[in-house]
């Protein structure tokens, strides 16, 4: 446990080993895993083209995790800058190349289409022009927890416009969060933590290093400052009674289940 003395001897600060980007890791490993699972289920040949649909921060992930064992892998996003994010520790590590553009006609060039691009994403349009072998869109709403959210989510039209004999969304629940993104995910971790924390006995205050990183990666468009960024230590708390904040953080972590339905 990582403690050093606060303002004066009798306070500690205890600050969590956990880093940000250990966190963003941990949930992103649990949707790329359900949708590796999901497409091995496919016994699909390793050289069928798989188009992946948005990069921010599931889409990283996803295909990182399909190098794995799959050869032909094309990541799609109308940000060119997000291609660097293959070139880091976000999402896991890089086994084989894959290609990435910017062109969005090319969505419709895989046999194996994962839409990731949530709201305001591809539309029912766009998606009633595929007919692929597999699609699988991820469900940008959490725990269907928010009435306006809830009415702008319109997978299920995009879904049955696709046309596909085999369709399946990616459902990402467990902390009550508005919706299942990364992102919200991660804040969501650490707002739960600072509740938690502060009803401590002994606890003075606790701060996350978390700050607003849309900022960064795309008005900014900075990658290396977000990386940068994301390698801090995730949590921090003053407190007389110093506890496992490592331990805290894992059992939100492990209540985060994605899975495909």
């Amino acid at each position: 446990m990582n403690i050093d003395t606060g303002i004066t001897s009798e306070v500690l600060t205890i600050k969590s080993e956990t880093k940000l980007i250990d966190i963003f890791n941990n949930i992103i490993s649990k949707k790329s895993n359900a949708i590796f699972n999901y497409i091995e289920g496919l016994n699909i040949d390793t050289n069928t083209k798989i188009v992946v649909i948005g990069t921010y921060l599931t889409g990283i992930g996803i295909v990182k995790r399909l190098s794995k064992k799959y050869e032909n892998i094309l990541l799609i996003d109308i940000y060119p800058h997000l291609e660097e994010l293959l070139h880091t520790e976000l999402g896991g590590k890089l086994e084989n190349e894959i290609n990435f553009s910017s062109n969005l006609d090319l969505i419709y060039s895989g046999d194996i289409v994962i839409d990731t691009t949530g709201f305001g994403g591809i539309n029912v349009n766009q998606s009633s022009k595929m007919d692929v072998e597999a699609f699988i869109i991820e469900d940008p709403v959490g725990e269907n927890n928010d009435i306006l959210l809830k009415e702008k989510n319109n997978i299920h039209e995009r879904l049955n416009a696709v046309k596909s004999p085999n369709k399946a969304i990616l459902k990402t629940t467990g902390i009550n969060a508005k919706t299942s993104g990364t992102m919200t995910l991660t804040i969501g971790i650490l707002t739960n933590l600072l509740n938690i924390c502060q009803g401590k006995e002994g606890v003075l205050y606790s701060a996350s290093e978390m700050g607003f990183f849309e900022e960064v990666i795309f008005k900014e468009k900075n990658i290396d400052k977000f990386i940068e960024l994301i390698n801090t230590n995730a949590f921090k708390t003053s407190t007389i009674n110093p506890f496992n904040l490592d331990e805290l953080i894992k059992n939100e972590l492990d209540k985060i289940n994605s899975k495909m339905i």
